[in-house]
């Protein structure tokens, strides 16, 4: 599962490079004394952290301390914290840790999340729950 969710950050790593962001996987991250997020990544302008999260379907359940360390890193950091969300057969999704309404993600607030560009900056999407 672990070699799973490594081709999953890769692949986000992949998408941030080509829309702009230096990015990069965090070593040891989940594996240290010290909060560190999956992935850091930055235009110059916009500093992002993300804990990456794949599952093969839904509901997740997020742990209340990868949301705390993230929040923790992201504070020193200066970065805006996500959680990044990769269900198959789905495109990802992404959840800011400091907005979360609920540490369980089921097939409803999923579609709820923002696609990449939002998260950007590339562009806004106005969903029908806005008002």
């Amino acid at each position: 599962m672990k070699r799973k969710g490594t081709n999953f950050e890769r692949e986000l790593l992949d998408e941030l490079w080509n829309r702009g962001f230096a990015a990069i996987r965090v070593a040891g991250s989940g594996a240290m004394s010290y909060p560190s997020p999956d992935i850091v990544a930055s235009n110059g302008k916009k500093i992002l952290a993300f804990e990456v999260k794949m599952r093969r379907n839904l509901p997740l359940y997020l742990k209340k301390d990868d949301l705390e360390e993230l929040l923790v890193f992201s504070k020193i950091f200066g970065a805006e914290a996500y959680f990044a969300v990769k269900i198959a057969y789905k495109s990802w999704r992404f959840f800011r840790a400091d907005k979360l309404e609920s540490l369980k993600i089921d097939n409803e607030n999923f579609e709820k999340g923002l696609e990449l560009g939002e998260v950007l900056g590339i562009y806004e999407q106005r969903r029908l729950t806005d008002t």
